[in-house]
């Protein structure tokens, strides 16, 4: 709207630019204009409906002037993107489509993309023309068909044109096979099996000469990547290598965004780096030192170089860990947690989490910096630092952390967030509890807080606590518990607007243990549940509960012998439960009525006390009815036929539905008629007597990662003894162990160095670790104590710099031990082993110190990117697929590469030798002059992947 508003007033001014710009007629920019201009929806909505009915007027006009039906298109164009209908001239913007003319047909195509998707039913008017335009001389034609094909051909039109999109992968026009890279990756997107054969394609057109159409082929080779990771591992070499290229300014400055090279390619790369070496340490190893070497070379002044740091770490939080990238890792989310941008903490926050997972001990470092953006206003930041703290939380630091989560539910409204924090309270609580009674004080007031927000599981779950106890033989100790539920429950009953779920477990514990421990009377409690029925009379669950609840009450003094009278509240509420409309409720009140008409001993059998959590025997078979159905099979009564069995009979549903003052024979049947199944012979059922086993009822978790445990019946058997809160031997949520032997041996071949042909370790030397983000804070800044003792209990440690400081040092000093796997000594290690292939070799001149030195040629694992021919070699025949001319103008190190093939074909030949040690000056020269010319090469459309074959 800014943008329109902005045309209207140049125009208002009367400028020319616009008017040049546009060259459209004075009444399409008087629209602009007006639109513009408008105050109101309602005021724009009166200028486009005034203007549609103008264009229905002028496009239905006969001999319409070509340049006129292109305005008007375009008229239908704007109106069609504020969201208004102009469905009435879709069938003229497929007409268009159909002209000669390369401008109006180019209109024509943009209006229907816009206008229509893939199931609309003029698409099949436009798949003629997209074939006819597809083998257009003109590549401006052939691209606005393929723009046209990634819109709207569907699943059914793909075989249509799927062959002339192939063909055009080899057009020498690269604008448009990157369109058409596209477009096979739409319809891989719509229909995979369609085109599952030709995803080869993809793996060719990676080693694309123009950079664009490499750029476009990493999307679809990211989406199976994604799908299925081990077909593409031999393509870890060809991602670093082009990585490294790319990060090196091989590419025109065109491609540039700010100063830095291609930085979404390099982001899309990370990304599928990342996919690549999740769980492969072999391929993580390869992608070591270029991601080192990106993030030494990003700019952190800038948006786009942030964006590239954070993708880096995104990326070494997910292959294997190397400790020296967990440091640089570290260093760099410390910068981003010390900016004053919240955008640049809230990404600070989420790296921090995503690293936290692989090193606990990273949190530590930025302990103050995460508490700072825990206060902060910006309630963006708050939230995602709540899930850093959701990740971090263990049996030490779960009550400060769910105390904070539950004052920030209570300040938000929204009710997406309060349910994902209440779920994540009641989460957290039940995993770390470091007692039962802290978990019902925090139950409380998740419920309170939350209301009906919260999941009804959770109050089974804290019924079912409650009803356990502490799990042990420690009855006093479950006393206290019970006895503490059912005060602090007194003390909330007579509040308003308590969530139904809550309700029920108040009513259940006041049921149960109300009067357990004779410190309230029946009479008072029953009082209390009465009012509970009386406030939320239009809860029938509530309402069951309630008199459930007064029902034990009663049934408990009355089993005790003590006298008790019912409180003409009580019988009220009884009277208004018998002419009830739910059955339940009318069930519950003429059981209670029957109870306490029966004796004590009566009463104790059906109603024992505390019983919840004791077994209930079932016997399915109901074999104590065997001697009744002896009996009466003797006196001639009918056996009973199974369900499945019957045929012929009347069931209840049938009978029901029938008149009894019609004959059968002459009603009307309007469902379907039954297969007649054959006719089972009667025959006496063999008495059967099954073991009487314990059914308990199923129920999944309220969390996926807490054991399924039987849900409560909202009686009396509301708890079981298979599950209890865990109290002991607590584990974390989140993270793995620190690395292991595995990984520290395996982050040394990321330290060693190939030297002709030999493999030296690299001296590990002592190095005082980059100090923490509260130690690097200026002297006169002190931090408050309470600041202090937050940190302590979230982190577990001091934020003294003193400590930190000592801390650090005694962990340097400390001697190497034989389960150490690495060493903090000042001794130099040489260790001699069979030199590793080096994955990054260029063919470029490097001394012994280089990164990317190696022996062997990295580009044999490339042969599955060629076509093979049935001898299992590359196709050396086919110029179009043969790899090696895409680099026929590569000279690299001041040696002549171009060979004169047989067929005329210029490809490049390794001159080099196997084996390194030319001088460092000539590196320095040839930097220098990379330096100096800006890009490496120079051409207008450069050989990207020169180096890759040295």
């Amino acid at each position: 709207m800014e943008h329109l508003q902005k045309i209207g007033r140049e125009l208002a001014l009367g400028t020319n630019t616009v008017t040049s710009t546009f060259s459209q007629s004075k009444e399409f920019l008087d629209l602009i204009k007006s639109i513009g201009e408008a105050r109101s929806k309602s005021e724009e909505d009166r200028i486009v409906l005034r203007e549609t009915d103008i264009l229905k007027k002028l496009i239905h006009s006969p001999d319409i002037p070509k340049r006129k039906m292109k305005e008007y298109i375009l008229r239908l164009v704007y109106i069609e993107m504020l969201g208004h209908d102009s469905s009435f001239g879709y069938i003229h913007a497929v007409k268009m489509t159909h002209d000669e003319s390369v401008i109006l047909k180019r209109t024509g195509y943009l209006a229907v993309t816009l206008f229509l998707n893939e199931d609309h039913d003029l698409i099949i008017l436009i798949v003629n023309t997209i074939q006819k335009d597809l083998r257009s001389d003109n590549y401006l034609v052939v691209c606005a068909a393929l723009n046209a094909c990634c819109k709207l051909i569907n699943e059914e039109t793909i075989p249509a044109v799927l062959g002339q999109v192939v063909e055009l992968l080899g057009h020498n026009k690269e604008a448009v096979r990157k369109k058409a890279v596209m477009a096979l990756h739409k319809f891989w997107i719509r229909s995979p099996g369609s085109v599952s054969h030709l995803v080869v394609n993809f793996r060719k057109k990676l080693c694309d000469n123009d950079p664009g159409v490499m750029g476009a082929t990493l999307c679809p080779l990211y989406d199976l990547i994604t799908l299925d990771v081990n077909p593409y591992k031999d393509l870890v070499v060809s991602f670093v290598n082009i990585l490294k290229q790319v990060a090196e300014r091989r590419l025109p400055k065109s491609y540039d965004y700010h100063q830095t090279p291609a930085p979404f390619i390099q982001i899309k790369l990370l990304k599928i780096l990342a996919l690549l070496g999740s769980g492969d340490k072999k391929s993580s190893e390869q992608m070591y030192t270029v991601i080192g070497d990106i993030m030494r070379k990003s700019d952190t002044t800038s948006n786009i170089g942030n964006a590239i740091l954070y993708e880096c770490i995104c990326c070494i939080s997910s292959i294997q860990p190397s400790p020296k990238l967990l440091e640089t890792a570290a260093e760099a989310i410390a910068k981003f947690l010390k900016s004053d941008s919240h955008n640049l903490k809230y990404m600070g926050i989420d790296a921090l989490g995503r690293l936290i997972r692989i090193s606990p001990d990273v949190a530590e470092q930025h302990q103050l910096a995460v508490i700072d953006c825990l206060e902060d206003p910006d309630d963006t930041l708050k939230r995602k630092t709540f899930e850093l703290l959701y990740k971090m939380t263990k049996s030490s630091n779960v009550e400060v952390i769910v105390e904070r989560m539950i004052d920030y539910m209570i300040s938000i409204n929204d009710s997406h967030y309060k349910t994902e924090t209440a779920s994540r309270c009641v989460e957290l609580a039940e995993q770390f509890a470091p007692s039962n009674h802290w978990f019902i004080q925090t139950m409380n007031k998740v419920f309170q807080h939350a209301g009906d927000l919260v999941n009804p599981k959770v109050a089974h779950n804290l019924m079912r606590l409650i009803a356990e106890g502490f799990g042990e033989d420690d009855d006093t100790a479950d006393s206290q518990l019970r006895s503490s539920a059912v005060e602090s429950y007194l003390k909330i009953v007579d509040e308003p607007k308590l969530p139904s779920a809550f309700l029920q477990v108040i009513c259940w514990v006041l049921g149960e243990y109300g009067t357990a421990d004779g410190k309230y009377s029946a009479s008072y409690i029953s009082g209390k549940l009465c009012d509970v029925a009386e406030a939320h009379s239009s809860d029938d669950v509530v309402k069951a509960y309630a008199v459930t609840a007064l029902m034990k009450v009663y049934s408990f003094e009355k089993a005790a012998g003590r006298k008790f009278s019912l409180l003409p509240e009580c019988q009220s509420l009884l009277e208004e439960l018998f002419a009830s409309h739910s059955s339940d409720l009318q069930q519950r009140a003429y059981e209670f009525q029957a109870i306490l008409g029966l004796d004590a001993n009566a009463i104790e059998n059906i109603m024992p006390l505390d019983a919840s959590c004791e077994d209930i025997e079932i016997d399915k078979s109901l074999s104590f009815l065997d001697s009744y159905v002896h009996k009466a099979l003797e006196e001639g009564a009918e056996p009973y036929i199974p369900e499945n069995e019957r045929s012929g009979t009347l069931t209840i549903s049938s009978f029901g539905n029938q008149n009894p003052y019609e004959s059968a024979a002459h009603s009307l049947r309007f469902e379907a008629y039954e297969v007649p199944k054959p006719v089972v012979p009667t025959r006496i059922p063999q008495t059967v007597s099954y073991p009487t086993e314990l059914v308990p009822i199923q129920q999944p978790s309220y969390h996926p990662e807490v054991q399924s445990t039987p849900s409560l019946r909202p009686v009396s058997d509301a708890g079981s003894a298979e599950l209890r809160l865990r109290l002991d031997g607590v584990q974390k949520k989140w993270g793995k162990p620190t690395y292991s032997s595995a990984a520290s041996s395996s982050a040394s071949n990321f330290d060693s160095q190939t030297v002709n042909g030999a493999t030296q370790a690299d001296t590990v030397v002592s190095k005082p670790r980059e100090p923490s983000y509260d130690s690097r804070r200026q002297p006169h800044v002190e931090v408050s104590e309470e600041k202090q003792k937050l940190a302590a209990s979230l982190f577990g440690g001091s934020t003294s710099r003193s400590e930190k400081k000592q801390s650090v040092t005694t962990q340097k000093a400390r001697p190497a031990t034989p389960n150490t796997t690495t060493t903090a000594t000042t001794t130099t290690t040489t260790v001699v082993q069979a030199p590793p292939p080096d994955l990054l070799d260029l063919g470029e001149p490097t001394g012994a110190t280089s990164s990317y030195s190696s022996a062997v040629d990295p580009f044999k694992e490339l042969e599955g990117l060629l076509d093979v021919g049935h001898d299992g070699n590359a196709a050396a025949t086919s110029t179009g697929s043969d790899l090696m001319s895409l680099y026929s103008d590569a000279s690299t190190n001041g040696q002549t590469q171009n060979a004169t093939s047989t067929n005329g074909s210029v490809t490049p030949t390794r001159t080099a030798s196997l084996t390194k040690g030319p001088s460092r000056k000539d590196a320095l020269d040839k930097d220098a002059l990379v330096r100096q010319m800006g890009v490496n090469p120079t051409s207008q459309n450069p050989n990207l992947f020169s180096d890759l074959l040295g």
